[in-house]
């Protein structure tokens, strides 16, 4: 049996990752850990109690860096769903893994679907000079852009130089009217709203035609199959993964 903790276990997104760890025939859920009312209100007072192989994070931007820090040096692998980690600190991470040689893997987006959109988005990037996303999520996500818009770029960009290809010189009226410029020129717009969940559209275009590709979330249960996988992925082979897409 594999030995997990869920860290944010009483958040929207833990309380599903609650209930899959338990419907798992191979899974023991041996800590539930919350500051607000869970079983254990850190990592460290967890560990010290209970044994777990794995931990799985659907914390706060503001927290998971350190959550991953405690992890990673005190022989915990660590499963990440939590978005918000800056391109140093994912770097940082990876070196701890193998130094401490202790399994990191971090998914933006834990839903196949929305990993299989990542992957298309990133095949047609070598066909189309001209890109934007849009992402779309409910009014409580506090990063943007989100996790799986950087992680689509990032994809993108390894397959192209630039995405901005016969745009004309642009000067905004509004700051941030043309969204953050990314990766090899990829802009991304992050749209904040109640009635959202989860959503992503990657518009390509070219002379005469467009090209979309689009991804909704309608609730958090299609992430839960992504999340054992991702657990079941660890507890054989280790190591340091970014992204779902890496064992699809």
């Amino acid at each position: 049996m594999i030995k997990v903790a869920v860290c944010g276990a009483n958040g929207k997104m833990g309380k599903e990752v609650v209930k899959a760890v338990n419907s798992a025939k191979d899974m023991d859920l041996t800590a539930k850990i919350d500051i607000y009312e869970g079983e254990y209100p850190s990592i460290e007072e967890a560990h010290k109690s209970v044994d777990i192989d794995i931990l799985i994070d659907f914390t706060q931007p503001s927290s998971i860096y350190n959550n991953a820090l405690y992890c990673l040096s005190n022989g915990i692998n660590i499963v990440i769903g939590t978005t918000g980690l800056k391109d140093e600190q994912i770097d940082e991470l990876k070196a701890l893994s193998s130094k401490n040689n202790t399994a990191c893997f971090i998914a933006p987006n834990f839903s196949t679907g929305a990993v299989l959109m990542m992957m298309f988005s990133k095949m047609a990037a070598k066909y189309f000079d001209n890109a934007e996303i849009i992402e779309l999520h409910h009014n409580q996500k506090k990063d943007a852009p989100s996790g799986t818009a950087i992680k689509t770029a990032q994809m993108m960009a390894e397959e192209n130089s630039n995405f901005s290809l016969g745009n004309c010189a642009e000067t905004e009226t509004i700051t941030g009217s043309r969204g953050g410029n990314s990766y090899n020129n990829i802009h991304i717009h992050s749209v904040r709203m109640p009635g959202y969940m989860a959503s992503q559209e990657v518009i390509f275009g070219s002379m005469g035609q467009t090209l979309t590709i689009r991804h909704d979330s309608t609730n958090r249960e299609c992430y839960m199959p992504g999340v054992l996988m991702a657990v079941r992925y660890v507890s054989d082979n280790g190591g340091f993964t970014y992204g779902l897409d890496n064992i699809l």
